[in-house]
């Protein structure tokens, strides 16, 4: 064993190769290869850390070596030369990962300072790796990664809460992560970690929801043509999930209340109790004590729900766990797409910084995988990521729509505005966000489904929405105030 770092040297040329190796051989374990194939036997049997080579190896192509020495599981930096270099040449090279690119003939100690700069190149970008693994480790749990001062107080309740029976309420923007800490929770309780079981509320329809909550018997309605085993039958013994949970109808409410209080349910069609033992986790985006406050949600199930309150921040109050989640992304999402790990440009990180992200930590997963898929270099670049991250105040859509939008539903309000949208009152944010609705509708090509997803809300909610706008509409034409015209036709 030895603490010198080893060099592949890879050229055709004898001279070349003898002169390289007795010039770095004091500073460096040196390897020489004459092709291709010597080459790949050095780097399947020896750890290499930078291999030095030609463009032109004979009949071999020094760029397929490059490409075949970055693809192993521990890549060596990589350095090309040739005395045949072109800006073109040198642009391929880096585009496919070297780390630079030299031309014969070769000034010897601008090579060995090349080398020695990759290497503390390389030496940085492991400590810089194995910082943030340890950081992950530190400040996850479950999978929730957090080091922001934000997110200590959450994962201290999410650990305590985990063990009990509390029904716990998860709330925060589209995006933030509430299945996550759902589903962290239910791990972290003891409970069989395979029975948790998720419903969507805001999917299905009142009648269809409350048979997917409760199950039915057979012929209990039209199409019932079988018992039906409901959500929370599934989940006994463990965990129940309703996301959504602002957008259930008030019988819905009743039944809903009953299995809480009483552990008890009836499927639909029956009037015999069933035992349960489940443990409710509930999340919304909305407001559900002003929803007690204006009648659309019950009162005692707002209490019963809420035994134990989780708030999560949205992205934009945790900026600083943008580098460990985007990290964190790289890596799942590389393998996901059966691509190599790549670290995020110089010039990523601080765009990624500078923007709000509207849609949460939802967005930036796909940002990121946006990344990772049109990344042709060795890092993921600025220019490989959405265009939209150019303008810090913009979205997808071009808008801002998710956190004002969220605002008025009882999230945090953004920490920036659009210059754009300057609200006043009450009744420009009301304007801002019919206009950014029907900007949304109109680049889905009023496809109500895609104009929800870019928006950051589901569709029932869009739809909601839409009813309540439609009545502002009505009250200004009855006071001469003008109103945009109607463009959400179900299409």
């Amino acid at each position: 064993m030895h603490d010198q770092a080893t060099v592949l040297i890879v050229d055709d040329e004898k001279h070349t190769r003898d002169g390289l190796r007795l010039s770095l051989e004091d500073d460096f374990d040196c390897y020489v290869a004459s092709n291709a194939a010597e080459a790949m036997e050095y780097l399947k049997n020896d750890h290499i850390d930078v291999m030095l080579t030609d463009l032109r190896l004979g009949e071999d192509d020094g760029m397929k070596l490059l490409d075949t020495a970055l693809a192993m599981p521990k890549p060596p930096v990589c350095i090309m030369m040739t005395a045949y270099g072109s800006v073109d040449t040198a642009v391929e090279a880096m585009r496919r990962g070297a780390y630079h690119f030299v031309t014969k003939p070769l000034n010897l100690d601008e090579v060995e300072i090349l080398i020695k700069r990759a290497l503390r190149s390389r030496t940085l970008e492991h400590e810089n790796m194995a910082l943030k693994q340890q950081v992950e480790r530190k400040f996850s749990i479950e999978g929730i990664l957090g080091q922001a001062e934000v997110m200590k107080p959450i994962l201290d309740t999410i650990q305590q809460v985990a063990p009990s029976r509390a029904t716990v309420l998860i709330e925060g923007e589209s995006g933030t992560g509430k299945e996550l800490v759902a589903r962290a929770i239910h791990n972290l309780s003891g409970r069989p970690k395979a029975n948790i079981v998720s419903v969507h509320c805001a999917a299905l329809s009142p009648q269809i929801l409350e048979s997917e909550l409760f199950g039915h018997e057979k012929g209990a309605f039209t199409g019932a043509q079988e018992r039906r085993i409901g959500r929370f039958e599934q989940a006994n013994g463990g965990t129940l999930f309703l996301d959504e949970i602002g957008e259930i109808d008030a019988s819905t409410q009743v039944k809903l209340l009953r299995a809480l209080g009483e552990q008890t349910i009836e499927r639909v069609g029956s009037s015999k109790p069933i035992q349960i033992n489940v443990r409710v986790i509930a999340a919304t985006n909305r407001d559900l004590a002003k929803m007690v406050e204006e009648g659309k949600f019950r009162e005692d199930l707002y209490w019963r729900l809420r035994v134990v309150t989780i708030k999560l921040p949205p992205l934009r109050a945790r900026k600083s766990d943008i580098s460990i989640l985007a990290d964190h992304f790289l890596r799942e999402l590389a393998k996901a797409n059966a691509k190599t790990y790549k670290p995020l440009g110089e010039d990523a990180l601080p765009a990624m910084m500078n923007y709000d992200w509207p849609g949460n930590i939802r967005e930036l997963r796909a940002a990121i995988e946006h990344g990772v898929v049109m990344s042709n270099s060795n890092r993921v670049m600025l220019k490989h990521l959405p265009s939209y991250l150019l303008n810090p105040h913009g979205l997808g859509i071009g808008l801002r729509a998710p956190s004002l939008i969220a605002s008025k539903e009882g999230a945090s309000t953004p920490a920036s505005a659009d210059p754009a949208v300057k609200p006043k009152s009450d009744l420009d944010i009301t304007e801002a966000e019919h206009q950014l609705i029907l900007t949304a509708l109109q680049r889905s090509g009023n496809n109500r489904t895609v104009a929800a997803e870019m928006l950051g809300m589901s569709r029932r909610t869009l739809q909601r929405k839409l009813k309540d706008l439609n009545m502002v509409r009505t009250h200004r034409r009855r006071v001469g105030t003008p109103a945009a015209p109607d463009q959400t036709s179900d299409s």
